[in-house]
């Protein structure tokens, strides 16, 4: 799974752009938002992209609510309160009756999402007969979202800093594997409902997490998208050099439970003596919220279902693109 180009690190191909452009970042690749420090103003700029191919071609509307529902998320997890998208909208030929109902509820599925959220869609292109002899390609909107962290010190990354930290999971597990990247990587499927959105769910999530960020109670936090919360975890391990010890209860199948794409979660690590407060604000915002582990060893170990160091984790995730590129 970490090896997937949609899944492993971007970081190599990141760091190939010219330097003079990524000075002002301070949060940069291998984060859910790129971050840009203002410093007329002590505020910043975070920006994400973000689009889910797979579950538009399962099923456009929830495709298109889903792909600004993430980025958002993304957004919140650097600190950020979400203020505009923009959107690239990619799709096979338009008079063929099928790829034009996808594009259809593509855009319905993003206006709503937008609409609900109060962000506003400020720019955007489309195009059109995206395709090959083979067919065309998946309905793949692209949403680019900027949003502002009103105080620099707020800002936030996915890496876990402190071993003796506990981790939470804030949100819902269902049991969802339809459009997962576990059917499709390790199965090939390209099959089924992708998951649930609830954009009422969505939105208290997100408030949840921004005010624990505002109020300076969590050290991390990392949104959980393609790859499930098992990658979540891994990303956020490799992100920090640093081991957890995780333990799930939960009655579904192993699968879904380690690899199910569920909607509107994200991951905190905080130290324990904020434990009542994060849990508070969560009640109050109405959200789930579990302390899932607690950060410390070299690897990440997940019930009995998973146990592999941290320096294996990595290897595997930073290496694959550029070993991928260099064969080709």
């Amino acid at each position: 799974m970490l090896a997937s180009p949609t899944i492993a690190s971007k970081k190599w191909i990141a760091q190939k752009v010219d330097q003079k452009l990524t000075a002002p970042l301070s949060i940069g690749p291998g984060n859910d938002s790129g971050v840009y420090y203002i410093k007329e103003n002590n505020k910043a700029v975070a920006a994400t992209v973000d689009g889910n191919g797979l579950y538009c071609y399962l099923d456009p509307f929830v495709g298109g609510e889903s792909a600004v529902a993430e980025a958002a998320r993304n957004l919140v997890c650097c600190g950020a309160k979400p203020l505009g998208v923009t959107d690239g909208l990619n799709f096979g030929d338009p008079f063929n009756p099928e790829i034009y109902w996808q594009f259809t509820n593509v855009v319905k599925g993003i206006t709503q999402a937008c609409k609900f959220f109060d962000i506003p869609v400020v720019s955007g292109n489309v195009s059109f007969n995206n395709e090959s002899p083979s067919g065309a390609i998946y309905p793949t909107p692209v949403i680019g979202m900027v949003g502002v962290v009103d105080d620099v010190k707020n800002v936030t990354s996915t890496d876990f800093k402190n071993d003796g930290d506990l981790v939470f999971l804030i949100g819902e597990t269902r049991e969802e594997l339809g459009g997962s990247q576990y059917l499709n990587i390790i199965h090939n499927l390209a099959k089924g409902k992708p998951p649930e959105l609830n954009l009422e769910k969505e939105k208290n999530v997100q408030s949840a997490v921004l005010a624990m960020i505002t109020q300076g109670i969590i050290a991390s936090a990392h949104d959980c998208s393609e790859g499930g919360l098992s990658v979540a975890l891994a990303e956020s391990c490799i992100a920090g050099k640093r081991g957890a010890v995780i333990t799930l209860h939960n009655n579904m199948r192993t699968d879904a439970l380690l690899f199910g794409e569920s909607q509107s979660r994200i991951i905190v690590s905080a130290p324990p003596e904020n434990s009542e407060i994060i849990k508070s604000l969560c009640k109050k915002h109405n959200v789930p919220c579990d302390v899932i582990g607690e950060i410390k060893g070299e690897a990440l170990i997940i019930n009995d279902y998973i146990n592999a160091s941290i320096a294996q984790l990595s290897d595997i995730y930073n290496r694959s693109i550029p070993e991928a590129v260099e064969s080709a």
